[in-house]
């Protein structure tokens, strides 16, 4: 009796250590999905991003993920290193003579240093800010450019091309009887978002904004903005912009910049009603800037 009763425990012990097992393994596999589901929509993350211009620093230490399909607003005054930032998630900063980039920058899960120049300007998109379109190219022409370096294609698959991207950009309505004419022929307002299509057309998953609307009137610039409203169904939008009511207007999430380093970044509901930040609120109240 006694021996069958050692059995007993010995097989009940053994149960409950196997459950044990079970249960932390599945605890284990919860916490690597959890963790995977999370990069999964980070479309930018960077770990203490230093730029680099000689001996002094135009950004330091950047913590920061951004989510994927939404638009962050990067906000602060003038030289507190807004499009340093942003120039340095497509390599930028490769063609500025003394500039040298320190820390991670991840694009997609995958860090940026696994990806040549071509590479992760098809994956990230610029948009600058004054309009730049080729002046001796035709609207069509200008749209197919950057595909055109990586390799020719039928015309009935750039036809498309053109048509979708311009539809994108908000300015196919615009432009579709006069295709082929210079892009100069343009407004201010229609050749940003012709850039716009020029950079959709290589189909990028990340697309940069530098005060894309700074040169622009109110009316291009409401055009522009419903642009970018419509892009973030498909495309995660990073913009730098002056104008603190069009990060309100335009953005989900905003980062406050000041003197080269990220003070505060949040939904930007929270951040223009409530900041926790004694800086954010001074900027976003107007005390200075």
């Amino acid at each position: 009796m006694a021996i069958e009763n050692i059995n007993i425990i010995s097989e009940s012990v053994e149960k409950e250590n196997a459950l044990s097992s079970q249960s932390v393994k599945s605890n284990e596999s919860v916490i690597v999905k959890s963790a995977k589901s999370a990069e999964s929509v980070i479309a930018v993350s960077t770990t203490d991003l230093t730029v680099w211009f000689y001996e002094r620093t135009g950004v330091e230490n950047i913590n920061i993920n951004i989510k994927k399909d939404s638009v962050t607003a990067i906000i602060g005054p003038s030289g507190c290193g807004k499009s340093t930032f942003l120039r340095a998630l497509n390599f930028m900063h490769d063609l500025t003579p003394g500039a040298k980039v320190t820390g991670e920058i991840k694009i997609l899960g995958k860090d940026i240093t696994e990806f040549n120049g071509v590479e992760i300007r098809k994956k990230v998109g610029m948009v600058f800010q004054k309009a730049n379109p080729f002046p001796t190219m035709t609207i069509y022409d200008n749209v197919i450019s950057g595909l055109k370096l990586n390799g020719m294609h039928k015309k009935s698959f750039y036809d498309e091309l053109v048509e979708s991207s311009l539809i994108h950009a908000g300015l196919w309505k615009e432009t579709k009887d006069r295709l082929k004419v210079s892009a100069y022929s343009l407004s201010g307002g229609q050749q940003q978002r012709l850039c716009i299509a020029r950079t959709l057309a290589v189909k990028p998953e990340i697309i940069l904004m530098d005060e894309p609307t700074s040169a622009l009137d109110p009316i291009s610039t409401g055009n522009v903005e419903n642009t970018i409203h419509d892009l973030k169904k498909e495309y995660t939008i990073v913009i730098v912009t002056h104008n603190m009511q069009q990060a309100s207007r335009v953005s989900d999430y905003t980062a406050y910049f000041y003197l080269g380093k990220l003070i505060e970044h949040g939904k930007t509901s929270t951040i223009f009603t409530n900041p926790k930040e004694k800086l954010t609120e001074e900027y976003i109240t107007g005390k200075f800037g």
